[in-house]
């Protein structure tokens, strides 16, 4: 499968609504396709900062912290000190960059889960067997359990959702839609930790910290609204899909539906051999976290925190570390017994391949690091930030509204950069510290993100992984184009979108905890 052997037409729909959406995405893609890799983005953005710091500083530009009543000024990396600052911290930026150990640490561990085959069998035996009226939610919610497995949910589960529609009597393109619009627009809502939540809260951290110095926003801030949510997205997504998408006359592949052969029911089966293995996994699995827990139920337990505290133990601050070993124990016991691994070493070679997938994202984050590091050595950010909360004073504005706002900002720019932790480290040394101002914490306008950078994941042009799924969509239907797959996520990811951000507003209102903080 080649998602570029040809290249796709987008199709015209009779929407005029629709055809609208098409134009202004197509104007996206052509936008972003002339934007230099991130990589390039951020070193190019770094130098627009030094000179920009340099203006600034010639002008005298500063603001008073209202916390600390200090004066900030605008420091020129064009002068000694800030050259001195580029050059000799280069190494240490790059070093202390928060999600740089986290991503190593926890792509250790499902490095293991995944070449064991652990994901790509729970996520067959989840769906192989559901009732076709529960299909379309069944496909939805394994796809937010999936996130745990990150990118790999991708090829995993959109070709097997389409085999899964077919078994069903059903289309497949049906079923490669479902997979790939849950997986995306749904990035950021999960039942189980992932990745994501690590990575995430350790740039809030670094974000916070420019307004108190001892602010931590934990893995699991967001754990009870992610939680809710992947129920919600799933829920909203399979109401849209049965309802509306469902019935469009334009799904039907070149050929029609037929029975599937026995290597495509092969690929869809689960043995006696990996029942088995799922069986003893997850009561290895249960087993840990009930260990974990109890290790931590004694208030003397040197598990906890000061003071006995829960939030500040050493479970929830070395988060990388207990799901890296967690990953690795599940793979490892899973593998054993389906005998995928069978000596020790294959651990440490699964561990060397994982590694491979993260050199791209390592390369990315040496340029973050570095244009992060000037962004905070010039101030720049801080200022911005109170300035933005003077203004945000000055208009009044209710904290929902203002997170909305945050909301359509972020949704926009994800359609032109599409990687979360980008973005994120881009956004979030101007926007956390601007919102904690105001009176709205980090991690409430972390919740806002990941909804926002989650649902237009879908629709953009600029995803490696949209160009996939047409990859996909195009071994039933060879006509299907760029504006082929755009009319079916457009809706989908509109009406998550509305619902989701409501979700979330709600949610605020009401002050229910987004999770432990």
């Amino acid at each position: 499968m080649s998602a570029t052997a040809t290249e796709p037409q987008p199709t015209e729909p009779p929407s005029r609504v629709l055809r609208a959406a098409f134009r202004g995405f197509a104007a996206i893609e052509r936008v972003g396709n002339k934007l230099p890799n991130p990589f390039w983005l951020f070193w190019i953005l770094a130098g627009v900062v030094a000179v920009l710091s340099a203006v600034l500083a010639a002008n005298g530009v500063s603001a008073v912290n209202p916390g600390t009543h200090e004066t900030l000024k605008v420091q020129s990396l064009l002068s000694q000190a800030g050259l001195t600052t580029m050059v000799e911290g280069a190494v240490d930026n790059f070093a202390a960059f928060p999600p740089l150990g986290t991503i190593l640490i926890v792509g250790f561990g499902i490095a293991v889960a995944e070449a064991s085959g652990l994901f790509t069998t729970l996520l067959r035996r989840m769906v192989a067997r559901v009732p076709g009226r529960y299909l379309t939610f069944a496909l939805s919610m394994t796809a937010m359990v999936a996130h745990v497995a990150g990118d790999a949910a991708y090829v995993t589960l959109i070709p097997l959702g389409a085999l899964i529609y077919r078994a069903a009597g059903r289309s497949p393109v049906l079923g490669c839609i479902v997979a790939y619009v849950s997986i995306s627009a749904g990035y950021d809502a999960s039942p189980s930790l992932t990745t994501t939540d690590t990575l995430l809260s350790s740039i809030s951290t670094a974000a916070a910290r420019t307004i108190d110095s001892h602010y931590t926003v934990t893995p699991v801030a967001n754990y009870f609204f992610a939680l809710a949510s992947s129920v919600l997205v799933a829920l909203v997504i399979t109401l849209v899909v049965d309802k509306v998408i469902a019935k469009r006359s334009d799904l039907d592949p070149d050929e029609p539906v037929t029975a599937l052969s026995a290597a495509e029911v092969k690929a869809m089966e689960v043995t006696p051999e990996q029942r088995r293995a799922l069986r003893l996994t997850g009561l290895v699995a249960l087993g840990f976290v009930a260990l974990l827990v109890a290790a931590m139920i004694p208030a003397s337990s040197p598990l906890r925190g000061k003071g006995g505290s829960l939030v500040e133990s050493l479970v929830v601050s070395g988060m990388s570390l207990v799901l890296c070993v967690f990953f690795t124990l599940v793979g490892w016991v899973y593998g054993r017994a389906a005998g995928t691994f069978r000596a020790a070493r294959d651990i440490v070679e699964a561990l060397a391949e994982g590694t491979r997938t993260y050199a791209p994202i390592l390369v990315l984050f040496f340029a973050i690091s570095q244009f992060l590091a000037y962004f905070k050595w010039t101030n720049i950010g801080d200022i911005l930030a109170i300035k933005g909360a003077e203004t945000l004073k000055d208009l009044q504005l209710n904290g929902w509204t203002v997170l909305v706002g945050v909301a359509v900002l972020i949704t926009f720019m994800n359609l032109v950069i599409t990687s979360g932790s980008a973005l994120w480290a881009l956004a979030a040394p101007v926007i956390v510290p601007m919102l904690m101002l105001v009176g709205i914490e980090p991690e409430t306008t972390q919740a806002i993100y990941r909804v926002a950078d989650s649902v237009t994941n879908c629709v953009t042009p600029m995803s490696p992984y949209f160009a996939m799924a047409l990859g996909f969509i195009q071994q039933y239907r060879k006509s299907a184009g760029i504006g082929t797959l755009a009319s079916f996520t457009i809706p989908i990811a509109a009406v998550v979108w509305i619902v989701w951000v409501a979700f979330f507003v709600v949610w605020y209102l009401l002050r229910i905890p987004l999770g432990v903080s």
